[in-house]
């Protein structure tokens, strides 16, 4: 068990260590090109600033660049008043955090925004350059939070979702071999996998008896090829490479090669103390993975013992 948990740390540092945090995005919008600069110039060192120049361009910047931390936009503009534009992100980017800059008393129109959840503060022209830091900084960690929490949701979301649907196929299938396609691909959707293979195993060895599902035309497997496999079935923990160019002996393996997979977890469905079945979960760009969903990796093998052992008795 210890050597478990030890494996899973381990994949876990690779994955933090290849998704370290960037710096975030930043939407600045204003008619006047000085202003735009200048807000440019200010944040460019802490954040990646994003410009536009209405709010008409500035939604067709989020239609390009996805979800941005913090919004600041001028509320006097042409064509688009600035708390009009922010209304319009509200639907497709709730946790965006909104700021508005304005010169003028427009008291109502503020009021509203800010009521409704539009508008996170507004700050009057000319401002104070570090205390529209000082906010901008809040707003961003206020983000962070609110996109934790919404990550935090949809996983426990996905991994009940994604155990209930393993279980099911005890009843939604009449055999062993029926069920293991369907839990291939209840696995490769739900870790947005580009190809996942469930695979017998009897005395440590791979079964003809298999499952696969791909996003591709067709699942090639070379499972009994790999390392990964060989060392997970052997050792009964999950092994994995999270970004197979940066490991010199997993890149230079032909099959790797020939079919451009780039993340590679492979592992083992124990029951009593041997392997009965391995998952291989595959992707073609380094693994997306957060470090917490290896949690769900390890409870869905879990299940997947509980289902095929429970053929078993019919």
């Amino acid at each position: 068990m210890d050597n478990a948990i030890s494996e899973l740390d381990q994949i876990k540092r690779q994955l933090m260590t290849l998704h370290r945090p960037k710096k975030p995005k930043m939407l600045v919008v204003d008619d006047e090109p000085d202003n735009l600069d200048l807000l440019y110039r200010t944040f460019r060192r802490d954040f990646n600033v994003l410009k536009a120049e209405s709010g008409i361009r500035a939604l067709e910047v989020l239609g390009i660049e996805g979800e941005v931390a913090v919004i600041i936009s001028d509320q006097r503009m042409p064509e688009m008043k600035g708390t009009e534009f922010l209304s319009k992100t509200v639907p497709q980017f709730p946790n965006t955090v909104r700021i508005i800059l304005t010169g003028f008393t427009d008291i109502e129109d503020l009021v509203d925004a800010i009521n409704s959840g539009q508008v996170y503060k507004y700050i009057t022209k000319p401002w104070d350059p570090n205390e529209l830091k000082m906010v901008v900084q809040k707003a961003a960690e206020t983000y962070e939070v609110l996109k934790q929490r919404t990550e935090e949701l949809d996983r426990a979301q996905n991994q009940i979702q994604l155990l209930a649907t393993i279980m099911q196929t005890a009843v939604d299938y009449p055999s062993l071999e029926a069920s293991l396609e369907p839990i291939a691909t209840a696995v490769s959707d739900n870790f947005l996998a580009d190809a996942c293979i469930l695979q017998l195993v009897e005395g440590n060895v791979l079964m003809p008896v298999q499952g696969s599902h791909t996003t591709g035309s067709t699942v090639e497997n070379w499972l009994a090829d790999d390392p990964l496999v060989r060392e997970a079935i052997a050792s009964q923990t999950i092994q994995g490479a999270v970004n197979i160019a940066n490991d010199t002996a997993l890149a230079s393996l032909p099959h790797y090669q020939k079919c451009g997979i780039q993340a590679h977890l492979s592992v083992p469905v124990i029951h009593k103390g041997r392997s009965i079945a391995l998952i291989s979960i595959q992707w073609k760009q380094p693994c997306s993975l957060r470090p917490d969903e290896l949690t769900t990796v390890h409870l869905a093998a879990q299940e997947v013992a509980l289902v095929l052992t429970s053929f078993q008795g019919h």
